[in-house]
């Protein structure tokens, strides 16, 4: 599987997928025009490594397979796609796959660390729920 790497603009979040780091990380403001067309790819490349993982060409039993949330924004159009990112992590993780979910906030961002704990709420895995401080 190769590395995905989506730099950060105005509306879009960054995108960091290394499969061989164990890394995937979004980061930034999401409000992009078309969200469908932003998040599908991503969502599909997850599917694809998922699917990899299966077929065994990985193994993820040792080191945990790191998912960083680290938004400081994201529109209700997002939110959806953010719960479809969230519920194909929650399938690595129903698959056997060792992973660690991090949901990151900075200090004094409540809203923020409500709205991860209500996307993740029915996940099947424990998020870590880490603050930023600047």
């Amino acid at each position: 599987m190769e590395d995905l790497f989506i730099e950060a603009t105005n509306t879009t979040p960054r995108i960091e997928f290394y499969p061989n780091k164990n890394l995937f990380e979004i980061s930034g403001s999401s409000r992009p025009e078309d969200v469908r067309i932003f998040f599908d790819p991503i969502l599909t490349k997850l599917v694809q490594f998922r699917e990899e993982i299966a077929e065994k060409k990985y193994d993820f039993s040792k080191k945990a397979f790191v998912f960083n949330f680290k938004f400081n924004y994201f529109n209700s159009s997002s939110a959806k796609f953010i719960l479809d990112l969230l519920i194909e992590v929650n399938n690595f993780y129903n698959e056997g796959v060792h992973i660690q979910v991090n949901w990151f906030f900075e200090d004094g961002d409540d809203d923020m660390k409500e709205v991860g704990e209500e996307l993740t709420e029915m996940l099947d895995i424990q998020p870590q729920y880490i603050m930023i401080v600047k």
